[in-house]
């Protein structure tokens, strides 16, 4: 990454970078770790603790947020939008702004080999299996079982896929 592109970032010191990390324009990472060889595009936050593995690509305008955990080789298309909180409030039961005291992180995960189409949004809690695929504009509220391609609002399973990621018949 050359220096005038170092001016559009904001990459904190406590970030795990693996080797050859590309981060695009923009880009917003704290306390966060990223495997080798991952793509970070434009305009992607990434927050603190959350992990991302190696060679996985992260397209232009994804949130992911503290409690998602990415395996390796994991496709996340543009403006996906992961949510940590079940119940989200902008105050506490005494009228102050909520602090992290006053909520529990809710952890997802995407397993292996997934992909996420954009603008899909992923509820916390669930688990996408691997090399399972999440049709653009969908919402997943509950896990996506391995080698499932699921879509619609909210994601339902269209098809599965043979280990070889070729579809293995329609779900009725």
């Amino acid at each position: 990454m050359d220096s005038s592109q170092q001016n559009f970032l904001r990459i904190a010191p406590d970030v795990r970078l693996g080797k050859d990390v590309r981060i695009f324009g923009f880009a917003n990472l704290y306390g966060c770790e990223i495997g080798d060889e991952t793509k970070i595009g434009t305009f992607v936050e990434i927050q603190k603790g959350a992990k991302i593995g190696n060679r996985c690509k992260i397209s232009s305008h994804t949130f992911i947020c503290e409690g998602v955990t990415v395996e390796d080789e994991v496709f996340i298309g543009h403006n996906v939008t992961f949510i940590n909180d079940r119940y989200p409030r902008a105050t506490a039961a005494g009228g102050q702004l909520q602090t992290e005291a006053d909520w529990a992180v809710v952890r997802t995960l995407v397993k292996r080999g997934a992909s996420i189409g954009s603008s899909a949004t992923l509820l916390c809690g669930v688990t996408v299996g691997e090399n399972a695929v999440v049709g653009a504009g969908s919402v997943v509220t509950k896990d996506v079982p391995p080698g499932a391609v699921v879509a619609g609002n909210p994601a339902r399973i269209m098809k599965m896929l043979s280990r070889s990621g070729k579809p293995a018949g329609e779900v009725p």
